[in-house]
């Protein structure tokens, strides 16, 4: 009787702190790496030489200046003649070029105001008949050379792994095998991190899939 007291004491606490924990480590992951782009300032400008005494966080402030910055002058004539001016010295080199294209690209298509990657959450039968995974759409490929090929729609889909959703695989499933959920992209990856202790609304199943 003791034990199950002290087991049930025990995972409460843990269901407390644990979250708190996660998210301290992530939150002193991301600001000891923006950090780093004090590295940018002359030695004698570091706020740690100035003030005599490190200051955590001031990275953070320094990386949201110049994006915004970079934002304002990409935004007008000049900026926009500047960067092109990179991107075809970029364009010059070999390995950088490839690199640096599909980067923009994945980054194109997830800002776009159109875009529909990664917002809707999608049920599929993988790796086989019978078992089923939860995916990502990341787009269509109507009227293009696989569906040419294939005869059908077809939709690319992501499949995130489990607790790491931010590793997965590239699938292309037929529009008709795939079957869209009314969930949030929020409550796809907490039931995908939690190992699927946290479940999806009862109300998930959406009839048609409209693309």
């Amino acid at each position: 009787m003791k034990s199950k007291v002290f087991r049930r004491y025990l995972f409460a606490g843990l269901v407390v702190w644990l979250p708190i924990v996660v998210t301290f480590i992530v939150l002193r992951f991301i600001v000891e790496l923006l950090d780093k782009t004090m590295a940018l300032l002359p030695n004698s400008y570091q706020p740690d030489t100035l003030l005599g005494f490190h200051i955590p966080g001031l990275g953070v402030i320094l990386s949201l200046v110049i994006i915004l910055t970079t934002g304002v002058v990409a935004t007008n004539y000049f900026g926009q003649r500047l960067v092109s001016s990179g991107e075809k010295v970029l364009a010059r080199i070999p390995l950088v070029r490839s690199i640096y294209n599909a980067a923009k690209q994945v980054i194109n298509a997830l800002f776009a105001s159109n875009s529909q990657a990664f917002r809707k959450v999608l049920l599929i039968e993988y790796p086989r008949k019978g078992i089923w995974s939860l995916a990502f759409l990341t787009g269509s490929t109507d009227d293009t050379i696989i569906s040419k090929h294939t005869g059908d729609e077809i939709l690319s889909v992501f499949v995130p792994t489990t607790p790491n959703p931010t590793s997965g695989f590239l699938m292309m499933v037929s529009k008709k095998e795939a079957t869209e959920l009314s969930m949030t992209v929020d409550e796809a990856l907490k039931f995908i991190i939690s190992l699927g202790v946290m479940q999806p609304p009862t109300t998930a199943v959406t009839p048609d899939l409209k693309i």
